[in-house]
């Protein structure tokens, strides 16, 4: 049975292990509603660690009073989900089209798993940044240095590749694609950024 005690000795091995951790994950065989139901849990309690996080730096001044989120809890966590939605059909269908074997189920197993380890991750990184403001820079750093790596595992697992170099560059793509993709709706439906 899944617990908080036991999965969080395999957050610590995703990141010393993180292939065999994740096949470990897979020979679970969890149903697609339960992992759609994990996604969303993941989703509220990233939402809830930023809002936490929010209140506390404000209430130090750690952080300026016009530097909280321009969006509500709600509005963020849609977009989040949505986003993690995306990531899911992209690591299924690009991986699918390089040759890999992986399957949907797994495809979200992935998502909810690397967002639940960049939930612990981002508990870190609060801890630091509010005990140690001056390296709030490089904690955010290391942190997006640990998704990538973990998603190029992860993904270099599921589908079965053998070069994480291939992979990478396969994400870095697809990112890239996704993003020029997003810019261009953006301009159709007349969404400027503000400067």
């Amino acid at each position: 049975m899944l617990s908080l005690s036991n999965l969080l000795p395999l957050v610590g091995q995703s990141f010393q292990a993180p292939r065999p951790t994740f096949a470990r994950l897979r020979q679970l065989q969890l149903p697609r509603e339960v992992l759609w139901q994990a996604l969303l849990l993941v989703v509220v309690l990233s939402v809830l660690l930023a809002e936490v996080s929010a209140m506390l730096f404000l209430s130090t001044g750690t952080v300026e009073a016009d530097a909280q989120m321009i969006i509500s809890p709600a509005v963020f966590g849609v977009v989040q989900f949505s986003l993690l939605v995306a990531m899911i059909f992209a690591i299924h269908y690009v991986g699918r089209a390089m040759g890999g074997t992986g399957d949907f189920a797994g495809a979200i197993l992935l998502v909810v798993w690397l967002q639940f380890v960049m939930v612990c991750l981002q508990v870190v990184q609060s801890v630091a940044m509010f005990v140690m403001p001056p390296l709030a820079g490089l904690v955010l750093i290391a942190g997006l240095v640990l998704f990538m790596w973990l998603l190029t595992n992860f993904v270099a697992e599921l589908h079965g590749f053998d070069g994480l170099g291939k992979v990478f560059a396969m994400i870095l793509f697809t990112m890239l694609g996704f993003a020029l993709g997003l810019t261009f709706l953006m301009t159709l439906l007349g969404v400027t950024v503000p400067r």
